[in-house]
């Protein structure tokens, strides 16, 4: 690692121009428009879709959208979703605990016909044994809707209900029809609401990241709701020049570290402990090492393919210029390694905090033992971000908050998204050339991912929402 007198040495420089800023006018000529109808509404007679939903809040948020779509697609009635509890994320949460319901059926009601329980007709049938129960297996990642109407909607007119269970991204992002890939928009980015037990705490968190500041950010009406206007109420006597901050999301948990096969520093004894993360949540994974010849961990490294350490992330943080005094919020503070891994973040950058450090224990009891609720906290902390930095472009979670800035941020709402494959290269040097050198090198790998894109084809659009499906060009 770059030593830490090498970054105090800039402490007094001026920060970048653009380091706070999107490329405003391409940006701003975006604004959303998911929300526009043009149809009648479903009236969902030819059966009834179950979805239990697995992985994360991130992937069952867009489980959750893809099923809406699906029930429109096969003119179905959608059940709401229930979640799968999961060995990884030990979360008994429901929909009904992370999500508005009234809210996410009433919206959508002018789409689709949305009911919280089969018919008590249905309730008794055994799903299984009348082949309605539809698995990953059953089904190809990215299936497109030729696929539903050929192999499921014969189910539906058989037995009236169909269980996708699992239901990990299995629907194409193309082709879709315009309409149907705009519901798909509308319920992320309208319909899903979080809980205001959720949205209070979120804007206790917004708060003190703002220093009590008695601004409210642009995104925080669709993140808190009205804890936005309450929060401006109670801090207008105080008012004062908000502190902007950076939002970090550190893709560096155990399991993304295991997943990845790469090693990072920890000699024999940190290939014990994820070998045997391995062989309990990845089976599958440690089957094919045993089976198969795989790239090493350094040929992982060369090509990109290894996400992120905390140190890396924090001198690409330095290399790009934000200063010392840069407030920064850490999304994810489960890290692989520990505190010894954040001491290497708050060596550079002290005024550095975690959800964990702003609100009290009291205050976060009530989520302690949700992974997903505690993760809506970071959803928003980092949506809300004045800029906001990912570490692992494939994440699911940095995916979703992106694509929420760009909806609904205006053109003003920056992402830092690196290129693993070109930063690896600079970092596998950073013993070798000086700070100045590392910090161009860093800065253009940097900038020539900074621009202003459309969708591109096959892409998520919860990634990429600037496309005519979710959002309409101003000029």
């Amino acid at each position: 690692m770059l030593r830490v007198k090498d970054h105090r040495k800039g402490a007094n420089k001026r920060e970048p121009k653009d380091l706070w800023q999107e490329p405003f006018v391409p940006a701003s000529a975006w604004r959303p428009c998911a929300d526009q109808r043009n149809w009648e509404p479903s009236e969902g007679n030819n059966g009834y879709i179950l979805v239990t939903a697995n992985g994360g809040i991130n992937q069952q948020r867009v489980a959750v959208c893809n099923a809406v779509m699906v029930a429109r697609l096969l003119n179905s009635t959608l059940v709401i979703p229930r979640f799968l509890y999961s060995s990884v994320w030990r979360d008994a949460s429901q929909f009904s605990d992370i999500y508005q319901e009234e809210h996410f059926i009433n919206y959508l009601t002018p789409d689709i016909r949305i009911v919280k329980e089969l018919p008590k007709d249905l309730q008794s049938l055994d799903l299984e044994a009348i082949g309605s129960v539809v698995t990953d297996e059953d089904i190809m990642k990215e299936a497109k809707p030729s696929f539903y109407l050929k192999m499921i909607l014969p189910i539906l007119f058989k037995n009236r209900v169909v269980h996708f269970l699992g239901f990990g991204n299995r629907l194409a992002f193309d082709p879709i029809p315009f309409q149907l890939q705009r519901l798909r928009c509308r319920c992320n980015f309208h319909a899903l609401r979080f809980v205001p037990k959720i949205q209070e705490t979120g804007a206790l968190l917004l708060q003190r990241l703002r220093q009590h500041a008695g601004d409210t950010g642009p995104l925080d009406h669709y993140l808190i709701g009205p804890s936005a206007v309450s929060n401006k109420k109670e801090s207008s006597s105080r008012a004062k020049k908000p502190s902007r901050y950076l939002a970090v999301h550190l893709r560096f948990e155990i399991d993304m570290v295991a997943h990845s096969l790469c090693e990072f520093g920890g000699g024999e004894e940190e290939r014990q402990e994820l070998e045997a993360y391995r062989e309990i949540h990845f089976p599958a994974l440690t089957q094919i090492k045993k089976t198969t010849k795989l790239p090493s961990p350094v040929e992982l490294r060369s090509e990109g393919l290894c996400p992120l350490t905390p140190e890396e992330a924090i001198l690409l943080l330095a290399a790009l210029g934000f200063k010392r005094k840069t407030h920064i919020f850490v999304a994810g503070s489960q890290i692989y390694g520990g505190q010894s891994r954040l001491a290497a973040l708050t060596s550079l950058y002290p005024k550095l905090v975690t959800k964990e450090k702003l609100l009290s224990s009291t205050e976060l009891e009530p989520f302690m033992n949700f992974s997903s609720q505690l993760a809506a906290l970071d959803f928003i902390g980092s949506t809300a971000a004045d800029a906001f930095a990912m570490t692992d472009s494939g994440s699911q979670f940095s995916s979703l908050v992106s694509g929420f800035r760009i909806y609904y941020g205006g053109g003003k709402m920056p992402t830092i998204r690196p290129n693993k494959r070109r930063l690896a290269s600079i970092f596998l040097k950073n013993n070798t050339i000086e700070w100045r050198v590392f910090e161009q090198r860093v800065r253009k790998a940097i900038r020539q991912t900074k621009h202003v894109q459309t969708r591109p084809k096959a892409r998520s659009v919860y990634r990429y929402p600037r496309c005519k499906e979710c959002m309409c060009r101003t000029d």
